[in-house]
């Protein structure tokens, strides 16, 4: 038997998608990011594929495809109006890029329905990567 301890380990970007060399990672992790708050809110609410369907306007294959996390026939806009379908607010913030940055990034944070009592600030899910 033997033993190798040569492990080599690779630190990732932050970004899956730039890890894999995916076209557009920005998009894809935006896109993912969109469609797995989409997903969490469908779990929340106790909706049938089909009850999720018949609010965002599509058919049910089409959810069980964004559930998936297929999302090549899903544009951010479109993902988007599915929020806005499911009584969420969105807020699009457009800011200066920070100089040590080549070009300005895209950045998807959704924050919960729950909110801290004391404070009355609510739970970010999600988080910046540069």
């Amino acid at each position: 038997m033997s033993t190798n301890n040569d492990i080599s380990v690779i630190e990732g970007s932050g970004n899956v998608f730039v890890d894999l060399g995916v076209e557009n990672p920005e998009d894809a992790l935006a896109k993912a990011k969109l469609a797995h708050t989409i997903s969490q809110i469908i779990a929340t609410r106790h909706l049938t594929q089909t009850q999720a369907a018949a609010i965002l306007g599509i058919d049910q294959p089409k959810v069980s495809a964004l559930q998936r996390g297929r999302l090549a026939g899903f544009s951010i806009e479109r993902l988007l109006r599915f929020l806005l379908a499911l009584n969420r607010d969105i807020d699009i913030i457009i800011k200066p890029k920070p100089r040590r940055n080549l070009r300005g990034h895209l950045n998807v944070v959704a924050v919960s329905p729950r909110s801290d009592q004391k404070t009355g600030k609510a739970a970010v899910d999600g988080s910046s990567h540069h």
